[in-house]
């Protein structure tokens, strides 16, 4: 009797070689940098004329970042 020897997929080696713990610390980083921009985008929202002057800033351009997607970079 004979039987076919197995060979692995690209995706099974793959995951032999740790890709899905680097595909999940990829994904815990690529969420803690929305996180990080959705937080400092909602305080940018929150800053006064005289507060965005200081970091040199107009409000026109505050408003148009503190309005994009937290996704967009």
């Amino acid at each position: 009797m004979t039987t076919l020897a197995h060979t692995a997929t690209p995706f099974e080696a793959a995951l032999d070689q740790g890709a899905v713990s680097a595909l999940l610390v990829g994904m815990a980083r690529r969420v803690a940098i929305w996180e990080r921009r959705a937080r400092t985008r909602r305080a940018l929202s929150r800053l006064d004329a005289a507060m965005l002057r200081d970091l040199g800033l107009d409000p026109m351009t505050a408003q148009a970042e503190a309005a994009r997607p937290f996704w967009k970079g």
